[in-house]
């Protein structure tokens, strides 16, 4: 059996199971909730506590057509125009038709949203690239936080096994290539700890994002794009990860800022809040039909475009006119979150400036959540199912992770029966890259792939990743050893798999698309590139880019190692 694996000890213990989810968001806690209640023993990996995931930090809230006058053929369109081309129209058809009821299943499962105090309907709001109000909330600006209590809640409820603090490490598969399970390192606290492995023949990734790999992201500390290492060093597929979305309105905190960033939702913007410049200009007006309610792609660009123009580091959220009383009941969060850093949102303008945010690619599935490795599924923003395409339409990722669970649920429940094989373990090791690297490898995607890319700092971010690449190879073929095996080298080898593979792609991908932004291609070419690119990693760790429009999947970029072309 070909693949790869991290450098680990070997698992000390294990159990069994039916199926083995990753992640305990939106899409984690859905999947187990319904594979549990269909019979199946289902076990809950989660790399922090339960309610850890980026589900929880999610503001605006869940789009789907539940209000007078909408319905799922308008989401459609407002999802096609968004995706710049490259949405799967069957995927965002299954996402927009089947969503309405899967919202009204989370209210049954207990979450609550905000509704009309006189109808008792559920309040509906816009956002970016919506032309209607359709937009579910919780909380004012914390619906995030209510889906994943009313998740978690059930979970417990329903007694399904879960184990916290533990960073999934490898897939396991069988002599044939089956999914056999994974191997997991417990962190802590709890029944296990250390290197262990739940052997199950499903394993559904829910691992989140991987917005990490970036100087300054709106994710939190656990995204650092584990699932899709995961995936790639199993032999499976990824696509579209040159689309990451930069959320326009981040809560600007220095130019140095680094980590996890405060974000200000479109919901905002979404209630009348203006984008100005320093001059009190809207400069968005005369850019696009919707203003400040253009697809993201469009308003960051609109903003670091005024940027340069006018040499400043960030621009302007002026939602003065709200007035106090809407701030402390419709964003309670945002404007907590403002205060805490000296900003009064009731009183003066937010600083704001894009940030990373959401990756619109991942592991490649098909409708089901079924990757190119049997038995292995995605879901959430860990997968690329199509629905996305170029730039993801504002809060249709909550719904995704809502829609496409349950469909990975139906498949698991249909296929349910067969006993995992036995693990045959991969016989390439990957190096480990030192935790010291990860701090570089984050300035490097920030400073060359980052909103504004091109082929010098999309080539200068390759040889640094590289670089890094080769110098762990070289350390562990001269003197034998690479970095030791924990949890920050694990995830820095990840963040420079997935780093080297979102370069790879923007390198190829000449043209400026949805939020791919390159400044020396700054044209859309529908006739070269309305296609897909999708990555495979060898196992002698070259990097494979495919076109989507070969039927034979020819390669049209390798990464070789240097020696190798000398």
């Amino acid at each position: 059996m070909t693949g790869i694996r991290l450098a680990a000890p070997a698992p000390g213990w294990s159990i069994d199971a039916d199926v083995v989810i990753v992640g305990s968001g939106v899409a984690g806690l859905t999947c187990a909730l319904r594979c549990t209640a269909a019979g199946l023993r289902t076990v809950v990996v989660t790399k922090a506590r339960l309610d850890d995931g980026s589900t929880r930090w999610a503001q605006g809230g869940i789009a789907a057509a539940l209000g007078d006058g909408d319905t799922p053929e308008q989401h459609l369109d407002d999802t096609l125009v968004a995706g710049a081309g490259l949405c799967d129209e069957t995927a965002v058809r299954t996402l927009v038709t089947e969503g309405p009821d899967a919202v009204r299943r989370l209210i049954a499962t207990g979450a609550h949203f905000d509704t009309d105090p006189d109808s008792g309907a559920i309040q509906l709001t816009r956002e970016g690239g919506h032309h209607r109000r359709r937009i579910a909330h919780a909380g004012g600006d914390a619906t995030g936080a209510e889906i994943s209590r009313a998740l978690v809640d059930a979970v417990r409820a329903q007694a399904v096994e879960f184990i916290e603090n533990a960073l999934v490490l490898d897939l396991l598969r069988d002599a044939q290539g089956h999914t056999a399970g994974v191997t997991l390192h417990v962190m802590g606290e709890g029944q296990h700890d250390g290197v262990g492995a739940v052997n199950a023949p499903a394993v559904v990734l829910a691992t989140g994002g991987m917005g990490q790999v970036f100087a300054a992201t709106t994710n939190p500390a656990v995204s650092t794009g584990d699932g899709v290492a995961l995936a790639l060093r199993a032999g499976a597929e990824v696509s579209d990860l040159e689309f990451v979305q930069f959320h326009p309105t981040v809560l600007f905190l220095g130019a140095g800022a680094e980590g996890q960033q405060p974000l200000v939702s479109e919901a905002v913007r979404g209630e009348g809040a203006h984008l100005v410049d320093a001059d009190g200009v809207r400069f968005m007006l005369g850019q696009h039909e919707l203003a400040e309610l253009a697809p993201r792609d469009i308003v960051a660009k609109a903003i670091m475009r005024r940027m340069q123009e006018q040499g400043a580091a960030h621009m302007y959220l002026d939602g003065r006119h709200f007035g106090a009383d809407m701030w402390e009941n419709r964003f309670p969060t945002i404007l907590a979150a403002c205060r805490s850093h000296g900003i009064d949102p009731v009183t003066e303008p937010i600083p704001v400036a894009p940030a990373a945010h959401y990756a619109s690619g991942g592991i490649r599935t098909d409708l089901h959540g079924r990757t190119t490795v049997p038995g292995l599924y995605a879901c959430g923003e860990v997968a690329c199912t199509g629905v996305h395409g170029a730039n993801r339409l504002a809060s249709n990722s909550l719904l995704e992770g809502l829609v496409f669970a349950e469909r990975i649920a139906a498949d698991l429940v249909e296929a349910a029966g067969r006993t995992p094989g036995v693990p045959t373990e991969p016989a390439t090791v990957l190096p480990l890259i030192a935790p010291d690297a990860r701090h570089g490898i984050q300035q490097t995607m920030s400073q060359g792939a980052g909103v504004l890319r091109s082929a010098q700092s999309l080539g200068d971010a390759a040889d640094a990743l590289e670089a890094v690449h080769l110098g762990a190879r070289h350390d562990a073929a001269g003197s034998g050893k690479s970095a030791e095996p924990g949890v920050e080298s694990w995830e820095t080898t990840n963040l420079l798999c997935v780093s080297r593979v979102l370069v790879a792609a923007a390198q190829e991908r000449e043209e400026t698309r949805g939020c791919h932004w390159r400044e020396d291609h700054a044209d859309r070419d529908d006739a070269q590139w309305q296609r897909h690119l999708v990555v495979r990693l060898t196992d002698d760790h070259r990097l494979v880019v495919c076109r989507t429009d070969t039927a034979a999947f020819e390669p049209v970029q390798e990464t070789l190692p240097k020696e190798q072309h000398q």
